[in-house]
């Protein structure tokens, strides 16, 4: 399938979930907002499951992104730093605007019902954990790297969860700075700093 027309039917999905949820999402509707007609998208993704999983694919693939990008300029960074740039990529304006807000909520409670939906979940936890856990295991023995690393994904899911929710949307600033916070507090009577930082025993 052509990129760009991949590209333009992805963000017509997110786009019709935004405006209608995902279960009034139908494939006319997503088709209409892409301009195409629904036939193509019957084509390239087997319908409106297919098409969801390719979105997220493309969600995660985006916070991927966000991350990695933070991270590839801490040649030399500490495990706090590596630690902090995976808290910022996960409120990277990708993962927190109107549409790709709801897409995620959809997909989480999709999620609980589609198999491969939730692999693709289970992925993408796993991936964060792992991330934490690294970095906090240069620092920590690793039962309490382990424990860390738990804490500080749900604190990033919950901080994103409940500002989605709220009626005023979800303050990006506040939320990071609520997230360094928890994370100092985790590290507290850990040396830091980059010259430090190894593999605890």
């Amino acid at each position: 399938m052509e990129p760009i027309r991949r590209s333009q039917l992805i963000k017509a999905t997110m786009a019709a979930i935004d405006e209608v949820g995902l279960a009034d999402a139908t494939v006319l509707r997503i088709a209409r907002h892409a301009g195409v007609s629904a036939g193509i998208i019957s084509h390239y993704f087997g319908g409106k499951d297919g098409l969801l999983e390719a979105t997220m694919r493309q969600v995660l693939s985006d916070l991927g992104q966000a991350v990695a990008a933070r991270r590839s300029k801490l040649a030399n960074g500490s495990p706090r730093d590596h630690l902090g740039a995976i808290i910022d990529g996960n409120f990277d304006r990708s993962q927190v605007s109107g549409p790709a807000a709801k897409t995620w909520l959809a997909f989480w409670a999709s999620s609980m019902h589609r198999t491969q939906l939730q692999r693709l979940q289970q992925v993408n936890d796993q991936r964060l954990y792992s991330n934490l856990c690294c970095q906090f295991r240069r620092l920590m023995p690793r039962d309490a790297a382990r424990d860390a690393a738990r804490g500080l994904a749900a604190m990033i899911d919950g901080l994103w969860l409940r500002g989605t929710l709220s009626p005023e949307g979800l303050d990006t600033e506040r939320a990071r700075r609520i997230a360094h916070g928890y994370l100092d507090q985790l590290l507290a009577g850990y040396d830091t700093s980059p010259a430090s930082s190894k593999e605890t025993a």
